[in-house]
């Protein structure tokens, strides 16, 4: 089902006006410590002397208490909230559409005002609940360079990189929807505790390739790892990637998350079919730099993430080979039923197949969990993320149906 977001007409224009005038002025999300106070200072805003105590207030504010209005940050006085206001903003994307799936996932469609003489852009991001922990699916790019021929994410043409004020705008704005953050009058100093937050975990696999826009996610992932912010475990931060194999050592390295690396095949011919980026970074390259990853053990395995597919790569003899491919690397293999979608040419292993798939890879060792198909309905799933600036026509929502009905893809 949709659920159509609860603005008046009054509430709507409100929202245009501060859009648009936000747009004309630079956002202090995303910014380190450092481009903080620099910025604070050279627009006049607060003198050098006090840069650190004001840094330090709008961090707190921005992330532990998640305002996006200057307004609300009170022990900051009236005037200088007015000064902030004139230079900067810290508000969120438009939210053009939220959707609710039958199984609980949330996919919103955010809008980004223009970027210099570019013009909007429109992306996608998921939360997924689940008992225990809640996920959201983050993106990090307008589009996808990587054509993988079984991602619906692949078929719309990169429009740009996303900044990393709009990398975390995501995560802010989810955390606004899922009421994630504390409230407005709760005493300076609070924190979200680290039990019951909606969001515990947060995943870059929504559309894009992260590794391909290294510097802004490197960026956003640090702040939304910073202890003093928004202080999410780098353990249960996940970047996961086609295989850009020079980034790979940098992302252990210099961010320091849990890597996931999209796989789908044992070969180079089938891969090169498949994920053609492994024709510029084959399979011995990318598995040599998977046993090298920084941080690499049991403890800090790499994910490997396999989507079924039907008399494709579904054999025996492919789990076979995977076990052979990751021999000695701490490992744990994601087994994905294929999301349908328009225009596919792909099905999804029967489930029996998959879990013979599975039982393979177990009785070899590895932990390989079989991953439940989430917001299929509205199209959340992986592989099925797409821009709504190519918005799904009708004859093509009920074709989907169409085949969730016949058992398309079903798991």
């Amino acid at each position: 089902m949709t659920v159509s977001l609860d603005l008046t007409a009054e509430g709507a224009r409100d929202a245009l006006r501060a859009r648009s005038a936000s747009a004309e002025k630079p956002s202090l999300i995303g910014l380190t410590r450092a481009e903080l106070a620099e910025a604070l200072v050279a627009s006049g805003v607060v003198p050098e002397r006090q840069a650190k105590m004001r840094v330090q207030q709008l961090w707190h504010w921005m992330y532990v208490r998640g305002v996006s209005d200057f307004a609300h940050m009170f022990n900051i006085s009236k005037d200088l909230r007015a000064e902030l206001d004139k230079h900067f903003t810290v508000a969120r994307p438009e939210i053009v559409e939220e959707q609710v799936s039958s199984d609980g996932t949330r996919k919103w469609l955010f809008r980004f005002p223009p970027r210099g003489a570019g013009r909007p852009v429109e992306i996608e991001t998921v939360y997924i609940p689940e008992e225990g922990r809640g996920t959201l699916c983050i993106s990090s790019q307008v589009g996808c360079t990587l054509t993988c021929s079984f991602c619906h994410t692949g078929t719309q043409k990169l429009v740009r990189n996303l900044t990393t004020e709009e990398i975390l705008a995501q995560l802010l704005t989810a955390r606004d929807r899922l009421g994630d953050f504390p409230d407005r009058d709760t005493p300076d100093g609070a924190i979200v505790p680290a039990e019951g937050r909606k969001v515990s975990n947060i995943v870059m696999m929504g559309m894009g390739e992260p590794l391909y826009n290294f510097e802004a996610v490197k960026k956003a992932l640090l702040i939304a790892s910073d202890g003093d912010g928004l202080s999410l475990s780098k353990r249960r931060i996940t970047l996961s990637t086609s295989g850009v194999v020079p980034n790979i050592a940098r992302t252990g390295t210099e961010i320091g998350v849990m890597l996931a690396i999209s796989l789908h095949a044992t070969n180079d011919d089938l891969r090169d079919l498949l994920v053609p980026i492994n024709k510029k970074f084959p399979l011995k390259d990318l598995i040599a730099a998977c046993r090298a990853y920084p941080g690499l053990s049991n403890a800090r395995r790499i994910t490997f993430e396999y989507v079924m597919l039907k008399d494709v790569n579904d054999s025996l003899e492919d789990a076979k080979a995977l076990v052979k491919l990751l021999k000695g690397i701490p490992a744990k293999i994601n087994l994905i039923p294929f999301n349908p979608w328009p225009g596919t040419n792909y099905q999804c292993s029967d489930w029996e197949t998959i879990e013979k798939f599975a039982d393979t890879i177990n009785n070899a060792g590895y932990a390989s969990p079989i991953r439940t198909p989430r917001g299929r309905d509205i199209l959340a799933a992986c592989g099925q993320l797409k821009s709504e600036s190519e918005r799904m026509r009708k004859v093509d929502r009920l074709a989907l149906e169409a085949m969730m009905i016949a058992g398309h893809g079903e798991a």
